[in-house]
């Protein structure tokens, strides 16, 4: 970020400068860690819900900190703006820091792909600009506030992902993050524990449009119909890409090969190094902003062919004989269906000419409230559906999964449950096959990257 006096830093936040003199000490950096604090650093005390930022304010002043922001008294040996609220403050520093900047901000959410728009975004930008992106998946209150912040000042675009899981979020971070380009790549039942219904994940992946600049563009799914209903009631232009014959940007003769994707753009060819459907989706969003931001589907076309794999977001891993999509990161019902898309194309044979098996290790998608149980049976009948030789469930909820597809099979679907990732691991040995080819998918907090771990040390 850009140098800051602290007394420019207190003006900003509204807060007066406390427990020592800020002399002509400046700002270089921002840091809600007190671990990782350097010097010259602002650290923000952040209370979580397992730690809290001000009882490690000393800590941060001792590893060089230049001042702490806080929301209550703390012991301190360095200058400290007590404020309301530290993470309201640190989006109100990020919101001056983007305003001040002369880069262009690309904003990017929905149920499903945000990360991995994002990430093509900024691999294809990054051919042609100083672009800077999002670190992991840094997509709320926090995380958003220091994606702008980390930005350098020749930085000349910010691809940032903004998340929700409640009303409100994301009409918070979008007016924090003023974007000249804001994506909504879809609208699917997720979080419904804090939203409630799809309508009202509607409206709220919608509300990115209120912080958008006013001859900014605004992208969104148009095969989504209801997404697309809702965006006309903004009254505001609005640019569609998808599949279907009345979108603004459409993908052409599309064929899934393997664990790569090709169609056409306005008649140029795209080889996209990511499998199934929703990857084709977040790939012409993708375009759009790129398009937007001056670059040519050629441009495009030969960058993109590039793209590294996204980590734990249907990330094809060689394990020895196997094949391994590792989709560790969350779980929905749309991206599940997208993931079991991608598995169901994976069926080649294998040396010899026998069937290869595919297998579905199974975790549970969390957050989804009072339609959780009929959206883990429905997920089973998908399973049986797309034809999964072994389906393994890993957790209460995939408990459901598996009796559903059980039920709903016309094959010889083979299940197996257990009570969590460790018991698990342990069996891996008798369940696994060579040549066996893997979906390895559920919510954070199943860790089922353990499994992969796992297959790593015993057949890599």
């Amino acid at each position: 970020m850009k140098e800051l006096s602290i007394e420019a830093l207190g003006h900003i936040l509204n807060a007066e400068i406390a427990h020592g003199n800020s002399g002509h000490l400046s700002v270089t950096g921002i840091s809600t860690d007190s671990r990782t604090v350097k010097a010259g650093d602002c650290f923000f005390a952040i209370a979580g819900e397992r730690f809290d930022g001000h009882d490690h304010v000393v800590d941060a002043f001792g590893r060089g900190a230049a001042c702490a922001v806080v929301g209550r008294d703390v012991r301190a040996a360095g200058p400290v703006l007590k404020v309301e609220d530290t993470i309201v403050a640190l989006g109100d520093l990020a919101r001056e820091h983007r305003r001040a900047g002369g880069y262009k901000v690309v904003a990017i959410t929905g149920s499903v792909g945000k990360t991995t728009t994002r990430q093509i975004v900024h691999h294809v930008l990054s051919g042609h600009f100083k672009a800077h992106q999002a670190q992991k998946n840094f997509n709320n209150t926090i995380g958003l506030p220091l994606t702008l912040l980390d930005a350098e000042p020749d930085d000349e675009v910010i691809v940032a992902e903004l998340g929700a899981n409640q009303l409100g979020e994301i009409a918070y971070l979008t007016r924090i993050a003023q974007p000249d380009v804001a994506v909504v790549t879809n609208v699917h039942p997720a979080h419904l524990a804090g939203f409630g219904d799809i309508e009202a994940i509607v409206r709220e992946k919608t509300s990115i449009a209120q912080g958008l600049a006013e001859d900014g563009v605004f992208v969104v799914n148009g095969d989504i119909d209801i997404l697309t209903a809702a965006c006309r009631r903004l009254g505001r232009p609005f640019r569609t890409v998808g599949k279907s014959s009345e979108v603004d940007y459409r993908a052409e003769d599309v064929v899934y090969h393997g664990l790569r994707s090709r169609f056409r753009i306005r008649g140029t060819p795209v080889e996209l190094p990511l499998p199934g459907p929703g990857n084709v989706d977040n790939a012409l969003a993708a375009w759009v902003v790129c398009e937007t931001l001056g670059l040519t589907i050629e441009q495009f076309a030969c960058r993109i062919r590039t793209l590294p794999g996204v980590a734990m977001r249907a990330e094809p891993l060689q394990i020895g004989t196997l094949t391994v999509l590792n989709d560790c990161y969350n779980a929905n019902p749309a991206s599940m269906k997208n993931a079991l898309a991608i598995l169901a194309g994976l069926r080649p044979k294998a040396e010899g000419g026998a069937k290869r098996r595919t297998v579905f290790v199974c975790g549970h998608m969390a957050e989804l409230g009072a339609q959780s149980e009929a959206l883990h049976a429905e997920l089973g009948r998908n399973i049986a559906h797309a034809g999964v030789d072994l389906l393994i469930g890993v957790g209460e909820a995939a408990k459901t999964t598996v009796a559903a597809a059980r039920e709903a099979s016309k094959h010889d679907l083979q299940t197996v449950c257990f009570d969590d990732t460790a018991a698990l691991c342990d069996n891996l040995g008798r369940l696994v096959r060579e040549y066996d080819i893997l979906l390895v998918k559920g919510s954070r907090a199943a860790r089922l990257e353990s499994v992969v771990q796992e297959l790593m040390k015993d057949y890599g």
